[in-house]
C-alpha cells in the first residue's frame, strides 16, 4: 500500500511538471533536512555537501534544521516537514529507537525518506546511505594491530555508544585486533566531542603511564586526546587514529604529523541529492547505498589515500 501511495505521488508531480515546465526552475521539489547536530565539524560539512550539491538544480529547496542533539527536537522536525507536506526527507538521526517512529510515520504516508549516517530501527524508509562503520572499525583494528606489531596499550575513546556508527566502529575494532596482544586499558564514551575525549585522555594519562595509542572513534576525538598528551608532555610518545578525514581536519592532522592515521567517513551529502533527483524522476534506487572508505597516513595521503579493502 505505501509503494502503491509513493507511485501515486509520483506520477502527480511528474504530471504537474509536463503541465507548469516553468516550475522546474522555481524550486518544484521541497526537502526538509533534519541535522542531529551541528556541533561536529563533519555534520557541518554533511550539511555542506547537500546544500552544494542541491546549488546546481534549482528546481530544489532543501530547509535545513538543527536538532541540536535532541532527540525531541529532531522528532519535532520530521513531524513539522510531514505537516508541510514536503516532497522528500533527509534524516541524519541522532539515536535510532527515538527516532524510528517519526521516520515510520512518515514513510507510511508516502513520503520518501532518506536515512543518512546513522540508521533507525527496521527498513520503514525509502533509502539509507552510509559507509560501513564495521568495516572501518575493522580496517583500523588491523592497522593499528600491524603497526604496534600486535602488542601495546591502547585508550579507545568511543563516540555515542547509543548511535550505531560507536557501536560498529566498536565492535568492529575489537574484531579487527582480536588474536593480538593489544590491550585496552581505558574506553570511555565521549560522545563525539573533542573537549570530553580530552578530559577522558587526561583521565587515562593520571592513570596509566604506557599508552601506546589512541583509537578514537572520531578525528575531534583523536585531536582532543592529542591535546592532553601534549599538555602533559606525552605526545610524542603516543600515536593517535580517528575516524572521518575531512581535508580540513583528518587529513591536515595527519599532514601535521597529530595523527598517524585517519580513516574516511563519507557525508553522503551529495548521494543524498543524487538519489532524491532520482526518486524524483521515478527511477528505482536502491534500499541501501554503501560508501566507500579510505584510510589516510603520512606515507599515502599526497597519493590521495588507500582505498579499504571489502
Amino acid at each position: 500500500m505505501n509503494e502503491r501511495r509513493q507511485s501515486m505521488r509520483h506520477a502527480l508531480l511528474l504530471l504537474l511538471v509536463a503541465a507548469f515546465p516553468a516550475a522546474a526552475q522555481q524550486g518544484r521539489w521541497t526537502i526538509g533536512m533534519s541535522q542531529c547536530n551541528l556541533g561536529e565539524p563533519w555534520r557541518v560539512q554533511m550539511n555542506a555537501d547537500v546544500r552544494k550539491a542541491a546549488e546546481s538544480h534549482p528546481e530544489l529547496k532543501v530547509i535545513f534544521k538543527d536538532a541540536q542533539n535532541d532527540n525531541l527536537r529532531q522528532r519535532a522536525h520530521v513531524e513539522e516537514f510531514v505537516r508541510a507536506d514536503v516532497d522528500l526527507i533527509i534524516i541524519s538521526p541522532k539515536e535510532a529507537a527515538p527516532l524510528t517512529g517519526p521516520v515510520r510515520d512518515a514513510f507510511r504516508k508516502g513520503i520518501p525518506v532518506i536515512v543518512l549516517d546513522r540508521r533507525v530501527l527496521g527498513t520503514d524508509y525509502t533509502c539509507f546511505i552510509g559507509a560501513d562503520n564495521k568495516r572501518i572499525g575493522r580496517a583500523a583494528g588491523r592497522w593499528i594491530a600491524a603497526t604496534l606489531g600486535g602488542k601495546g596499550n591502547i585508550v579507545e575513546l568511543k563516540g555515542l555508544m547509543t548511535s550505531t556508527p560507536g557501536q560498529d566502529r566498536n565492535s568492529g575494532f575489537r574484531e579487527g585486533i582480536k588474536g593480538s596482544n593489544l590491550r585496552i586499558v581505558l574506553e570511555a564514551d565521549m560522545k563525539w566531542l573533542e573537549p570530553n575525549a580530552r578530559t577522558e585522555m587526561e583521565s587515562a594519562l593520571a592513570r596509566f603511564p604506557t599508552i601506546d595509542l589512541v583509537y578514537a572513534h572520531n578525528d575531534p576525538g583523536a585531536h582532543g586526546a592529542y591535546l592532553a598528551a601534549k599538555a602533559a608532555g606525552r605526545e610524542k610518545g603516543i600515536r593517535f587514529v580517528g575516524i572521518d578525514a575531512l581535508p580540513h581536519e583528518g587529513q591536515m592532522y595527519v599532514r601535521q604529523g597529530i595523527l598517524a592515521a585517519s580513516f574516511e567517513y563519507p557525508t553522503g551529502g551529495k548521494e543524498a541529492i543524487e538519489t532524491a533527483l532520482a526518486i524524483f524522476a521515478g527511477k528505482p534506487i536502491q534500499k541501501e547505498i554503501t560508501l566507500s572508505s579510505r584510510v589516510f597516513t603520512k606515507a599515502n595521503i599526497d597519493k590521495g589515500g588507500e582505498l579499504l579493502s571489502p
